[in-house]
C-alpha cells in the first residue's frame, strides 16, 4: 500500500471547498431546487431508535479532561493533606510547599498523559496499566529530587513527608485507576460514554465499514442505524445486523430527534458527485462528518484523517463548539449573565412597570422559536404590542409605525430592552448570550418561510442561538422585508460559527451596547 500525494478528487479540503461553492450557488436557487430543509416524518422504527437516544452522552474528550482535572485536584490534596498533618510548617515554609506540591502534581499529570495514561484503552485497561502509572509518579518525584538539590532547597523538605505524599499518591492512582477501568467498561455498555454514529449509504461498503469497527478492540463507536436512499436492490433493509431506517431526508430528522455525535458517508471515494449531494443535505447537522476511507487502499497525510482504532475517516467537517468549548462558552454565558442582571435589574424593573402600567396584559411575551438543532425553545420577551393584537407566530412582521405597537413598547423595541428577559432563557441553557439571533417559527420574508428563501437555512442552529450576535453588531437587525436580507444575516451566522471562539464571543458582546446606539432598522 503506497503512501501517495492525493488527487483533487481525494482532498477533503478540495471537498469542503466545493461543498461551500455548492453552499453559495444555491442561495440564488429557485425554492423547488433547494432541499429547503423541510421537515418529514420518522416511520415508527427510526422514531423508536431515535428515542432510545434522547440522553446526552459523554464524549471519551470530556472524560479524560475531567480525570485530569481529578487526578490533578487528588494529588495535591494528599500532597496538601501530608504537609497540613506531618510537617504543620509556618506561614512562610507553607507557602514553599504548596508551591511543591502544585508543581509536583502538575509534572505528574503532564508525565501521565506522555505515558499516553489518559488514551481510552488505557483506562480500560486496569492492571495492565499500574507499571506505566507507577513509573510515571516515579519520574515526576526524581524530577522535584533534582531540582530540590539544583536550588538547593532539600534542606527544607521533610523526607518523610516526601515518601508519604509518593506512596499515599501511588496508593490512589492504583485504586482510581482501576475503579476507572471498571466504570468505563460499565458506561460502555450502558451508553454513557459512546460516540453515537449512523451510516449515509448502505449496500456493501457499509457491511465492510461496520465489520470493521466491529473488530477494533477498543471501539466506542455505536452505530444507531443506516440511512440510503437507493431502493433494496441496491441497498438492503438489513445491513450487517444494523437495519435501514430511512431515507437521507429521514436521516436529517432522526439527527435532530436522536443525540448523534458522528455522521459516517459509507462510499467510494470516486464518487464525489453523490458525496457532494449528501453533503449538501447533511452539512446543517451539529455532528461531525466524516468519510469513511478504509477500503480505498490508499494512505493519506495524518492532517487529512482521524481514526477509529486502525479505521480511517476522513474528516470533512466538525460539529461546531462540541466538548471542553461547549464548556467554556456555558461558563462564559452564565458568568456574564449574572453579570448582566446585577447591572441591569432596575431597567427591567423600569420596563416592567412602564409595560404593565401603560397597557393592559402580561408583562412578558413569549414566542416559540427554533433553538440548537431545530429544537423548538419559548423564549421571552417584555410584552410590545397591544394584547389583542400580538402575533405569536410572527408570521406578519412588525413594520415602521406598526398599530400593533404600544408607545412603550415602540422605546424598548427600539433600545433592544425587550430583549433583556432573555438573559432568563440564557440561565435556563435554551440561548447563549451571543450566536445567530433565534427566529420564530413561522417567520417569513414577504410570503416565504425564512427555510424557502435560504438553501442550508438550519445550518445556524448547529450552535445555541444568542440574545445577540455577529448579524446584529453589523446591521442586520430589525425587519426583513427583502430576501437578502435573510441570506446576509444567515451568512454572517454561518461565519460566526466557523470562527467562534471565546474572545470573539466577547467582541460581539462589548460591541453590542455600542451598535444598538443605530436604532434605524429597530421598530
Amino acid at each position: 500500500m503506497n503512501h501517495i500525494d492525493k488527487p483533487d478528487a481525494f482532498d477533503p479540503e478540495n471537498i469542503r471547498r466545493k461543498v461551500s461553492e455548492v453552499r453559495t450557488i444555491a442561495h440564488g436557487a429557485a425554492p423547488d431546487e433547494q432541499d429547503g430543509g423541510k421537515t418529514v416524518e420518522l416511520n415508527p422504527l427510526a422514531q423508536q431508535i431515535a428515542l432510545q437516544f434522547r440522553a446526552e452522552s459523554y464524549s471519551p474528550a470530556m472524560i479524560t479532561g475531567l480525570l485530569r482535572l481529578l487526578e490533578f485536584t487528588a494529588l495535591f490534596a494528599i500532597g496538601y493533606g501530608v504537609t497540613s498533618f506531618y510537617v504543620i510548617p509556618s506561614d512562610d515554609v507553607m507557602l514553599f510547599y504548596i508551591g511543591v506540591v502544585a508543581g509536583g502534581s502538575a509534572i505528574g499529570v503532564l508525565l501521565l498523559h506522555l505515558a499516553d495514561a489518559y488514551q481510552i484503552p488505557a483506562l480500560r485497561a486496569g492492571w495492565r496499566m499500574i507499571p506505566r502509572l507507577l513509573g510515571a509518579w516515579a519520574i515526576a518525584f526524581s524530577a522535584m529530587a533534582l531540582a530540590f538539590f539544583l536550588f538547593k532547597t532539600a534542606g527544607v523538605a521533610s523526607r518523610v513527608w516526601f515518601v508519604l505524599w509518593f506512596v499515599l499518591g501511588a496508593a490512589y492512582l492504583v485504586v482510581e485507576r482501576l475503579l476507572i477501568a471498571y466504570s468505563i467498561r460499565r458506561w460502555a455498555r450502558n451508553g454513557t460514554m459512546e460516540r453515537r454514529a449512523v451510516i449515509a449509504g448502505g449496500g456493501e461498503p457499509a457491511k465492510e465499514l461496520i465489520r470493521a469497527l466491529e473488530r477494533q478492540p477498543e471501539n466506542d463507536i455505536r452505530i444507531c442505524g443506516i440511512f440510503d436512499d437507493r431502493d433494496e436492490r441496491r441497498s438492503p433493509s438489513v445491513v450487517a445486523g444494523y437495519p435501514k431506517l430511512g431515507t437521507i431526508a429521514e436521516l436529517v430528522e432522526f439527527a435532530r430527534l436522536a443525540r448523534i455525535d458522528m455522521l459516517i458517508i459509507s462510499l467510494p471515494l470516486s464518487a464525489e458527485a453523490r458525496i457532494l449531494s449528501l453533503l449538501r443535505k447533511l452539512w446543517v447537522l451539529p455532528v461531525d462528518i466524516r468519510l469513511a476511507a478504509h477500503s480505498n487502499g490508499l494512505r493519506f497525510r495524518p492532517r487529512s484523517y482521524s481514526q477509529v482504532g486502525n479505521v480511517h475517516m476522513l474528516d470533512i467537517f466538525d460539529r461546531p463548539i462540541a466538548d471542553w468549548d461547549k464548556v467554556a462558552k456555558r461558563a462564559f454565558d452564565i458568568v456574564f449573565s449574572v453579570f448582566a442582571l446585577l447591572l441591569l435589574w432596575p431597567v427591567m424593573i423600569g420596563a416592567a412597570l412602564a409595560v404593565k402600567l401603560t397597557s393592559p396584559g402580561p408583562i412578558i411575551f413569549k414566542q416559540k422559536r427554533h433553538g440548537f438543532n431545530n429544537e423548538i425553545i419559548e423564549v421571552y420577551k417584555f410584552r410590545s404590542m397591544y394584547t389583542n393584537m400580538s402575533d405569536p407566530t410572527a408570521k406578519a412582521a412588525v413594520t415602521k409605525g406598526d398599530p400593533r405597537v404600544t408607545p412603550v413598547g415602540r422605546f424598548i423595541r427600539k433600545t433592544s430592552i425587550d430583549e433583556l428577559p432573555q438573559i432568563f432563557n440564557v440561565l435556563k441553557g435554551e440561548l447563549s448570550l451571543v450566536g445567530p439571533r433565534p427566529h420564530a417559527i413561522q417567520a417569513q420574508s414577504h410570503d416565504r418561510k425564512y427555510v424557502d428563501v435560504v438553501e442550508g437555512y438550519f445550518a445556524r442552529h448547529r450552535v445555541k442561538p444568542g440574545v445577540t450576535g455577529w448579524a446584529q453588531i453589523n446591521g442586520w437587525r430589525g425587519e426583513i422585508d427583502h430576501d437578502d436580507k435573510i441570506r446576509f444575516r444567515t451568512e454572517f451566522d454561518l461565519y460566526y460559527i466557523e470562527n467562534w471562539s471565546l474572545l470573539f464571543d466577547l467582541k460581539i458582546l462589548f460591541l453590542t451596547p455600542i451598535r444598538l446606539l443605530n436604532t434605524e432598522n429597530a421598530y
